[in-house]
């Protein structure tokens, strides 16, 4: 990927088990595989394998209960319960909808379970479910009841089953393991059926599949695996959507060697905060710092500089006029953006709008800015900035060569002339055509936040804590893009790193603090923890 917004999508190298697919995207792989050789049932035996060799890592399972179904997904369930069988395990398989005579037996598995001495059990024998009532006395259940292609209610004796199975899980405190998806979930939209069993770990094949990240469904994953089926990686070339990971993430990260001084590693400049606002200063300016950056300016408004100095030793100040606003708080005149746009010219990058407040004057701070686009480093809008972008005529066009836009649903609704709701509603999607159409990056915040480029490529961030639900979060995340965007990355993988580095600052706030209380000061000392354990993943 190249330094400009605008690289093609075919420039960018991801893993192929790394991708998210659609059902169709991910049905048309195995017909795919299967003409060119690999037939789906080599593919079948190596997904029961599969599912067979991590519960056999993971888990004490001296007694394992497989529900199985219709289709491919019992198949694979029945595999599953074969190779537990054949490692010592006591295994049972309870049927709901799987057709067992010879005819429909699909490459013999039930048979070979039969054979291989495993009990079963059918539920439409089992009106009462005392069957599957003393079967559940088990140490893992494995759903493999419904497949990803799946997307009906759940209803009947299916309901009765899993409703059960939630009932005595209260109780028994058995592990669940879904086979490729937990039943209910549809695997396209991320919706539940309010049967569907919670998953502690779920296996899928080949790629993650898209409900694997949406909510509700990425509540009923739990720890997901990909495991390779033998599909060729070939076929995933054309597709965009992949989940970021910390060998991904670490692999854009510059080196930073011992005879290393500060100007190796950047200079940003932010222009943010108000009187209103003055953490964001603050909060945005030691966010880029914390991220390595080796000079880090703050372009403050002159009465929000004693603060904001008083409080971050480190970085050099900019302070700059004010204006009233109403008489009651003011924010940076507008004929400000002279002396930033005379200071950065030796910076390698910009950020702008964290607490910036969105008077008047302050819009046409933004549009002064901004009309320096061709004079611009890579530029980071957030928050206010954002704000006021949404406020101006044929903005779009007035943005930077290479700029990442940082919206909340909330500022993208004002961007594009949506409801929230609306955006909430295709979040992925929006976010892809924006970038395209906008020619920037745009990272669209919330649990499981989404990072676009204009070449087509989504990433999904697979991280969602309430510890991170706190006012100043998004000013810490900007500054810390604006950081590795000054430290040479690209505003895509910039976009993607800062908001990975971000999020494990957010778990370990979490691990440490707990969900509740946590201020978005607290994620800064342990920002460079999270790259050093990055770090230590390259090694």
């Amino acid at each position: 990927m190249s330094g400009e917004a605008g690289a093609p999508a075919n420039s960018l190298t991801i893993a192929p088990r790394s991708r998210i697919v659609t059902t169709a995207e991910m049905q048309a792989m195995e017909r795919a595989a299967d003409a060119g050789g690999h037939s789906f049932a080599t593919m079948m035996a190596r997904a029961g394998r599969q599912v067979a060799d991590e519960i056999l890592l993971r888990y004490n399972a001296r007694a394992v209960l497989v529900l199985v179904g219709p289709g491919n997904n019992g198949g694979d369930g029945l595999v599953c319960a074969r190779e537990l069988q054949a490692a010592g395990v006591q295994v049972r398989a309870y049927l709901w909808q799987r057709r067992t005579e010879p005819e429909a037996d699909y490459e013999g598995h039930y048979q070979a379970l039969v054979a291989a001495g495993v009990a079963t059990a059918r539920i439409d024998a089992d009106p009462d479910l005392a069957i599957l009532a003393e079967w559940l006395r088990c140490s893992v259940v494995v759903d493999a009841l419904l497949g990803t292609g799946a997307n009906r209610p759940v209803t009947g004796d299916l309901a009765r089953l899993l409703a059960a199975v939630n009932a005595a899980r209260a109780e028994q405190r058995f592990q669940v393991v879904a086979v490729d998806c937990a039943s209910g979930l549809n695997c396209d939209t991320g919706a539940v059926d309010p049967f569907t069993l919670r998953p502690d770990l779920t296996v899928t094949f080949a790629h993650a599949k898209r409900g694997h990240y949406l909510f509700p469904g990425a509540g009923f994953v739990g720890e997901l695996v990909v495991s390779d089926i033998g599909i060729p990686a070939a076929l995933a070339a054309d597709l965009y959507t992949f989940a970021l990971n910390p060998g991904m993430v670490s692999s854009w990260l510059p080196s930073r060697p011992a005879d290393s001084h500060k100007g190796a590693f950047g200079k940003v400049m932010l222009v943010v905060g108000s009187e209103q606002f003055p953490g964001a200063a603050y909060l945005s300016c030691a966010g880029a710092g914390r991220a390595g950056a080796g000079l880090v300016t703050g372009a403050v408004a002159r009465t929000v500089w004693p603060l904001a100095a008083g409080r971050l030793a480190e970085a050099t100040w900019l302070p700059l006029p004010v204006v009233d606003v109403d008489g009651v708080q003011r924010v940076i005149a507008a004929e400000a953006s002279a002396a930033i746009a005379a200071r950065l010219g030796g910076y390698d990058a910009l950020v702008l709008g964290c607490g910036l407040g969105n008077a008047p004057a302050t819009r046409q701070l933004v549009a002064d800015l901004l009309a320096e686009q061709g004079a611009l480093p890579a530029t980071l809008i957030d928050a206010d900035g954002l704000n006021c972008l949404a406020q101006l005529a044929d903005w779009p066009a007035r943005l930077p060569a290479a700029c990442v836009l940082t919206p909340h649903p909330a500022e993208m609704a004002r961007l594009c002339g949506l409801t929230v709701a609306e955006v909430l509603a295709q979040r992925w999607e929006l976010a892809r055509r924006m970038a395209a159409a906008w020619r920037c990056v745009v990272l669209l915040k919330g649990p499981y936040t989404v990072i676009a480029e204009p070449g087509g490529w989504l990433a999904v961030l697979p991280v969602a804590t309430a510890a991170l639900a706190t006012a100043g979060s998004g000013d810490v995340l900007a500054g810390v893009i604006g950081g590795l965007l000054a430290q040479g990355l690209a505003p895509f993988q910039a976009a993607c790193a800062g908001a990975w580095l971000h999020a494990q600052a957010g778990l370990r706030c979490a691990a440490e603090l707990g969900v509740a209380g946590v201020l978005a000061a607290d994620l800064l000392p342990r920002l460079p923890l999270a790259l050093a354990a990055l770090q230590d993943n390259r090694m």
